[in-house]
C-alpha cells in the first residue's frame, strides 16, 4: 500500500478507511514516518509558528476516590503517601510561576472529595484576582454539570479530561464497575456546551489496547475536535494490577502525535512528561512530530514524587526556575521557542 499517498490523503481529507488506518499505524517504514512528521511540522508551523506554549502544572492533591486499574494514586493503593496542598501553597506556586513567565496554570489532582465545589471556586477566583491576564485550567476528573458551570463562572478557562479510550469494551478493562464510559463521554460534551476550551486524550499502548481501539480514538478525536489533546505512553506503576504490563512505545506515541496534528490541525498538542520519561529526548522528539505545548511541574519539590501516576517520572528534584531554564534550552535545540503567552486555542 502506498503510505505516502495515505499520508497525503490524511492531510487533505482528514479521513482514512480502516485498511488505510491499519497500514499507517502498523508501518515502521522510515521514509513514510519521516514524511508524516514533516507534514505535521508544516501544519503546526503554519498555524502556530515556532512558538511553544508552557503550562504551569500544580498537582495539588493525590487523594482519589476512584480505583482505575492503571493509576498509581488509585484509592486501592495503600502504599501511596497521600498529600494535599493548602490554598497558600497553591497560590505560592502560581506567584512563582508568573514570575518565571507562565500565563497558564493547570490545577491537577485526583478526584478528591475534600475539594468541594466551593473550595475549587475559591481557588480559581483567587488565581484570577492575582493574575487576571492568566488562564486557569482544571484537570480534576468527572463532575456534575452544576459543578463544571460553577468553576467556569468563577473564571476557569479550560478543562482537561482524557477520554482514555473511545471503545466501551476497552474502557471496561481499565476501570472498575462503578465508573462509566458513557459518563466520561457525557462530561466532555457538557464541558464543551458550557464554553470551556476542552482537552481530551488517551494512553498509548495501554493494556488490552488494539489497533481497532486506536482507530476508534482517532475517529473520536476528529469528530470531537478538541482544543487540546493530551496523549502519552502508558507506563506501568509497581502498585497496580498492570505492574508487569509493557509500556507504550516512543515510536507509536510520536506517530500518533503527527496523525492527530493532521486530523485536527489547530489542536494544542503537548509533548508530555510521560514521553520524556520513556526517552531522554522524548519531549524534543514530540515537538518534531507536531507538538507545541509543554507542561513543566510547578508543584513543591517535596510532593512531586508522591503524585506518581506511573513509575520513573522525570523532573522530580528540579526547582521550577531551573526546570524552565533547562526546558527552554531543550526546546531551542530543535528549533522552537518558549513564549510568554496564555497560548489559547486559535478559535478561543
Amino acid at each position: 500500500m502506498d503510505l505516502i499517498g495515505i499520508i497525503d490523503k490524511l492531510k487533505d481529507t482528514r479521513d482514512l478507511t480502516n485498511e488505510e488506518w491499519e497500514a499507517l499505524l502498523d508501518t515502521e517504514d522510515e521514509e513514510a514516518l519521516s514524511y508524516l512528521s514533516s507534514c505535521a511540522r508544516q501544519v503546526r508551523e503554519k498555524i502556530y509558528g515556532k512558538a511553544v506554549y508552557i503550562r504551569g502544572l500544580i498537582e495539588f492533591t493525590n487523594y482519589c476516590k476512584n480505583g482505575c486499574y492503571y493509576c498509581g494514586i488509585n484509592c486501592k493503593n495503600t502504599n501511596a503517601e497521600r498529600y494535599r496542598l493548602s490554598d497558600e501553597q497553591i497560590l505560592a506556586c502560581v506567584r512563582e510561576g508568573y514570575e518565571l513567565g507562565f500565563r497558564t496554570f493547570v490545577l491537577q489532582g485526583g478526584e478528591d472529595p475534600y475539594y468541594t465545589d466551593d473550595k475549587i471556586v475559591s481557588l480559581v477566583r483567587a488565581i484570577k484576582q492575582m493574575h487576571p491576564d492568566c488562564a486557569v485550567t482544571l484537570s480534576i476528573g468527572e463532575k456534575s454539570e452544576e459543578s463544571y458551570r460553577a468553576f467556569f463562572e468563577a473564571g476557569a478557562d479550560r478543562y482537561l479530561l482524557r477520554h482514555e479510550t473511545a471503545s466501551p469494551d476497552h474502557y471496561r478493562k481499565l476501570h472498575p464497575e462503578n465508573l462509566s464510559w458513557e459518563n466520561r463521554m457525557n462530561c466532555l460534551k457538557t464541558l464543551r456546551g458550557i464554553g470551556y476550551q476542552v482537552g481530551c486524550g488517551m494512553m498509548v499502548g495501554s493494556p488490552y489496547q488494539t489497533t481497532e481501539d486506536i482507530i476508534s480514538d482517532l475517529r473520536f478525536i476528529k469528530e470531537f475536535h478538541p482544543d487540546m489533546c493530551g496523549i502519552g505512553p502508558f507506563i506501568p506503576h509497581k502498585d497496580t494490577i498492570f505492574k508487569d504490563e509493557p509500556a507504550g512505545t516512543l515510536e507509536m506515541t510520536l506517530k500518533l502525535l503527527s496523525i492527530i496534528r493532521l486530523l485536527v490541525p489547530d489542536v494544542l498538542l503537548p509533548a508530555t512528561t510521560a514521553l520524556g520519561t520513556i526517552d531522554p529526548m522524548g519531549r524534543e522528539k514530540g515537538m518534531q512530530y507536531g507538538a507545541n505545548v509543554v507542561m513543566p511541574n510547578l508543584s513543591p519539590v517535596m510532593v512531586r514524587g508522591k503524585y506518581a501516576l506511573y513509575d520513573g517520572k522525570i523532573c522530580l528534584d528540579s526547582e521550577s526556575a531551573e526546570c524552565i531554564k533547562c526546558l527552554s534550552a531543550r526546546v531551542a535545540s530543535v528549533g522552537y521557542e518558549i513564549v510568554v503567552d496564555r497560548g489559547d486555542h486559535k478559535n478561543a
